[in-house]
């Protein structure tokens, strides 16, 4: 699959987490071979987990298809600048290549917020494409909680 590919696969995931009522955001790992490992929404409602991002779902199915929890060689496509969290946890996965649709100046934990690649207590850092399809990420975005703000969904 081409690189615009790959963000296409991680909206549609963003669009399927909206339908279910989670906030939409999706992610995509792609191994070393340049084939998906494992792709998904954000599942916090669903799951009733603080941690269920789509970052964290999908780094945990990559681990465990590969055998390990490092994922070295292994690129992650998300919607949304990651949070600190999951910055750390992509940092701790060894990934290889983070390519981002829209930036989050509140709850971002890449370019925005603590940095966390930059901070000299963090031993791995991936390379980082922001701004990716970051148009149609964000209007998801703003128009999911457009949504759940509007008088009529109130009810």
């Amino acid at each position: 699959m081409r690189p615009a590919g790959w963000m296409a696969r991680a909206l549609a995931e963003a669009e399927a987490a909206a339908a279910r009522g989670e906030v939409p955001v999706g992610a995509v790992l792609v191994g070393p071979d340049g084939a998906e490992l494992a792709a998904d929404g954000n599942r916090v409602e669903e799951l009733r987990d603080p941690t269920a991002h789509a970052e964290l779902l999908v780094l945990r199915r990559g681990g465990a298809a590969l055998g390990t929890p490092r994922l070295v060689g292994c690129d992650l496509w998300v919607t949304l600048e990651p949070c600190p969290m999951c910055a750390q946890a992509i940092a701790l996965a060894r990934i290889r290549r983070l390519y981002y649709g829209a930036d989050d100046p509140k709850g971002g934990g890449v370019v925005h917020g603590p940095r966390i690649f930059t901070s000299s207590s963090c031993h791995h850092r991936p390379e980082v494409y922001g701004g990716l399809d970051a148009t149609r990420a964000g209007t998801l975005l703003r128009d999911f909680f457009r949504e759940r703000r509007s008088p009529a969904s109130r009810g």
